[in-house]
């Protein structure tokens, strides 16, 4: 079964086709750069047009980059101020855009679907958190494989911090603050240490474009709990995003 999955970014919104026996992509990924401003009606017509691009019917999986619940935006979108999206059944507007049932889930929710689904996490039963280390930090939570979502981590505290933990160990940090992989190591164990007090979670899995040099910095980690690399990376939002669109089929 192959299901159309989109995952709605700061610079791109890209879509394929992804064939839901074995999670890879059954067609080349197709991107169109974001809409300007990021409003409302252009992202719908951007949305449609890789629906149209693919000529396809079926059920669609969007990632996106807020809260979501049933189809409504809880929360701004990351790194988007457009105010027209708060509130909005943005699930009911991609629909009427692409003529088929879409069903919206946060995109880093979409990224730990696909890890759960065909990654690191297939079969993991228990608390696992799935984090993804890049602009900001993304997360999502799972009880005996079972997402539960809209959990953002990357806005906790951490103590004696004024600022998100995002802003102090998001993958982005090391590059800004020159940081050495020893050094970004023991930023991120800290986090680290909050999830492990916090959740105790039976495994955490860490993604993003920094997880591909993971060796160079887990090594620092001193929690207890198991911490391994995501497996699928640059097409985990599209993934998890058709994954969780058929989950949610006939719900």
């Amino acid at each position: 079964m192959n299901v159309l999955g989109i995952d709605v970014g700061g610079s791109g919104i890209k879509g394929a086709l992804v064939d839901l026996k074995t999670g890879q992509l059954a067609t080349e990924r197709h991107k169109i750069l974001t809409p300007e401003g990021f409003g409302v009606e252009e992202v719908s017509a951007t949305i449609g047009e890789i629906a149209r691009h693919f000529e396809y019917t079926g059920p669609i999986g969007i990632g996106w980059p807020s809260a979501i619940d049933g189809g409504i935006v809880k929360s701004p979108p990351t790194a988007h101020h457009h105010p027209g999206w708060m509130g909005k059944n943005i699930g009911e507007l991609f629909s009427a855009a692409t003529n088929c049932p879409v069903y919206m889930i946060n995109d880093a929710d979409a990224a730990g679907v696909a890890e759960m689904s065909f990654g690191a996490g297939k079969g993991k039963m228990g608390t696992v958190i799935t984090i993804t280390l890049g602009t900001g930090v993304g997360s999502g939570l799972f009880r005996d494989g079972v997402l539960i979502p809209n959990l953002e981590a990357g806005k906790l505290y951490l103590r004696a911090q004024k600022d998100y933990c995002e802003q102090y160990m998001a993958g982005r940090i090391k590059t800004e603050r020159a940081l050495s992989w020893k050094k970004y190591g023991q930023r991120v164990n800290k986090f680290l240490e909050h999830i492990e007090f916090v959740f105790s979670p039976s495994l955490v899995i860490i993604g993003g474009g920094i997880s591909r040099d993971h060796e160079n910095y887990f090594s620092e980690f001193t929690v207890t709990m198991p911490v391994v690399p995501a497996e699928l990376r640059n097409e985990a939002g599209i993934v998890g995003a058709a994954s969780f669109a058929a989950q949610s089929v006939g719900k």
